[in-house]
């Protein structure tokens, strides 16, 4: 299946990236490689990185890949914990994205995007709002309703405080006219407890990116309401929330970064090996299962993109008055 970039939703330009492609072949391979997940196992964060991995190993870029997964504070614990031991570690890579950039801002945590190097950014994803089978909200205009009548009775699920999923649903509670800053979310250190929470009945509406949803709408566990992308996604029938007159369009990025003290020749072949690895077959079948969008970065051009970022989810944080909390 041909997967859509999605570039509209967000306001930086793209460049193409400058730094040379290089075949499979030239492409130097790694002994052993590490990545930090800075989240629990199950969500976005650990499937990112699992899913690169894996691609690294399927074109022998290296012979093996350590997964470290440290949840908490939006990714801010784990990022701390990866300048600790692996500042100067030349095979070692860190998950980060706009999740990162938000827990940043709103807890204004001491190390930031700022303080790693940028790899490359590795895809966008739509979030899904959803709620249980059984509920009483049947479409995005009752949770709406139920929301601008008592935001504080309308518990939503999600991933890190000032991450995607919990600006969502500040911007959704704008437009159903409450406060953002009295929405009642609950945040999760990894996908599968947010999941947990959902099914079993102890929130009323869940957030996350469609790939952790998306066996539980296909199995009819959950009914999805709508999805955050500009337009639909090709395997997904679900509306956006503009196609049902809600003025939101917001999509999450990740993407991966190295320690601040190696080379340039050391950042140089990690960026490299990523960009051969999100070639393979291996990498885009992970794209179509998880309903990834394409949005590949690499040199020099990401980080001016991560920069840019900061300011803007920091502006939509404050916007929202989440950081009052």
């Amino acid at each position: 299946m041909h997967r859509r970039t999605i570039l509209q939703s967000l306001t930086l330009p793209i460049a193409a990236a400058t730094l040379p492609t290089l075949s499979l072949a030239q492409t130097p391979a790694f002994d052993a490689m590490r990545i930090m997940i800075p989240a629990g196992p199950g969500g976005g964060f650990d499937q990112t990185g699992r899913s690169l991995g894996a691609a690294l190993q399927s074109a022998g870029l290296t012979k093996s890949v350590q997964y470290d997964n440290k949840g908490g504070a939006g990714g801010t614990i784990g990022l701390a914990q990866f300048l600790n031991t692996d500042k100067a570690s030349p095979n070692a890579l860190i998950v980060a994205g706009l999740v990162t950039v938000g827990a940043v801002h709103l807890n204004k945590t001491p190390v930031s995007l700022a303080n790693v190097t940028p790899i490359a950014r590795l895809l966008a994803e739509a979030n899904v709002i959803a709620v249980p089978t059984a509920s009483k909200i049947m479409n995005i205009r009752d949770l709406m309703a139920a929301i601008k009548a008592n935001p504080g009775a309308v518990a939503f699920a999600g991933g890190s405080a000032g991450g995607v999923d919990h600006l969502l649903a500040g911007l959704v509670a704008r437009e159903a006219g409450a406060d953002p800053s009295k929405v009642n979310y609950v945040a999760y250190t990894s996908g599968a407890e947010a999941v947990a929470a959902l099914l079993g009945g102890h929130v009323a509406a869940g957030i996350s990116g469609v790939g952790e949803f998306l066996p539980h709408i296909k199995s009819g566990r959950l009914r999805a309401l709508a999805v955050s992308s500009g337009q639909r996604l090709p395997d997904v029938a679900v509306p956006t929330l503009r196609e049902l007159g809600v003025d939101v369009e917001l999509v999450n990025w990740r993407g991966v970064f190295a320690g601040p003290d190696i080379t340039e020749a050391q950042r140089d072949a990690l960026m490299r090996a990523v960009d051969a690895a999100v070639k393979t077959p291996s990498w885009k079948q992970a794209l179509d299962k998880l309903e990834w969008l394409e949005f590949h970065q690499s040199g020099k051009e990401f980080g001016p993109f991560v920069t840019a970022e900061q300011k803007r989810v920091g502006a939509i944080v404050d916007s929202l008055g989440l950081a009052k909390k």
